[in-house]
């Protein structure tokens, strides 16, 4: 028995499938920015529908092809702030054969745990886990079950659209950005007790992207990068490099290009998360939330 799992986010659509022991078959992901201007109008772009849906033919096309016959489609932040998410829905629907669930942020931290902390020592923990998604962000804190969760509406689309508007940002925008993740952080603070944690485990494009940027890849490739660890000071070299480039410059060093027009903005949030809650590193991650649906369909 093969499982197909989807994760349609607000700056990204993925797709994981593997056997009924969790070897994996398939992984894709494509940048399709579904969260296109949502933050400001409450709406998904007509563009971003037919961008996000055209990949999840792709994907329909795989998990047929794969024979999964046990398959989980979610979206998260963006689809959660759309007033127009039913109109998506039936399409992405239509493409996978079935109906993407509205994943309340809550299960989206839960989630983000179980497939963070897959293959993890659990006597290392307690974990924070931190999940930088394109609109939201998700924090958890726990060892062999989540103790203390939440989802925030920041993230790196969100941030970039809200505050860094030109090319490169201007330190008044950067400031600004800065600043509101700062506030945005002593709700979770409020939340979680942080200091708890023995590890910082970070999930996400963002954090996968600095990391394979630390470790000098030319080209992002996940098997380098995962397990790693990323310091805070080098979090402070690559926002300081990024920020003050432009958008054709970052396209050239990142090892992702298609991020370019949103890193700074996410890499703002990490940044501040790690200065706000005293952590000097962490771990970096590629099992997150889509091997953590993929596990659910396997139980």
């Amino acid at each position: 028995m093969n499982v197909g799992a989807v994760d349609i986010g607000t700056n990204s659509a993925r797709l994981l499938i593997t056997d009924a022991q969790g070897r994996e078959i398939v992984r894709e992901m494509h940048i399709t920015r579904l969260g296109q201007g949502v933050d400001v109008t409450g709406a998904l772009h007509p563009d971003a529908i037919e961008r996000t849906v055209s990949v999840l033919v792709q994907y329909g096309a795989l998990l047929r092809e794969h024979q999964a016959t046990r398959i989980r489609a979610t979206a998260t932040s963006a689809a959660r702030d759309a007033s127009n998410r039913d109109l998506f829905f039936s399409a992405a629907q239509t493409a996978l054969s079935v109906l993407p669930e509205l994943l309340p942020g809550e299960q989206e931290a839960l989630l983000s745990f179980r497939g963070a902390t897959q293959g993890l020592d659990l006597a290392l923990g307690p974990f924070l886990i931190v999940d930088i998604g394109g609109g939201s962000t998700e924090f958890v804190l726990g060892q062999t079950e989540p103790e203390a969760l939440i989802s925030v509406d920041m993230g790196c689309v969100r941030m970039t659209e809200r505050h860094l508007r030109s090319d490169p940002p201007t330190p008044e925008q950067i400031e600004a950005c800065l600043e509101d993740v700062k506030q945005i952080l002593k709700r979770v603070r409020a939340q979680i007790p942080v200091e708890r944690a023995r590890r910082m485990i970070g999930l996400a494009g963002t954090i996968t992207t600095l990391g394979a940027m630390a470790k000098g890849l030319k080209h992002y490739d996940p098997t380098q990068s995962h397990g790693m660890t990323l310091t805070r000071v080098q979090v402070e070299g690559l926002f300081a490099q990024l920020a003050s480039a432009d958008l054709e410059t970052r396209r050239k060093i990142l090892p992702d290009p298609k991020r370019a027009d949103v890193i700074v903005g996410g890499a703002a949030v990490l940044l501040t998360l790690l200065r706000e809650f005293a952590i000097t590193e962490l771990t970096v991650s590629e099992s997150d939330i889509l091997d953590g649906l993929a596990a659910s369909l396997r139980s």
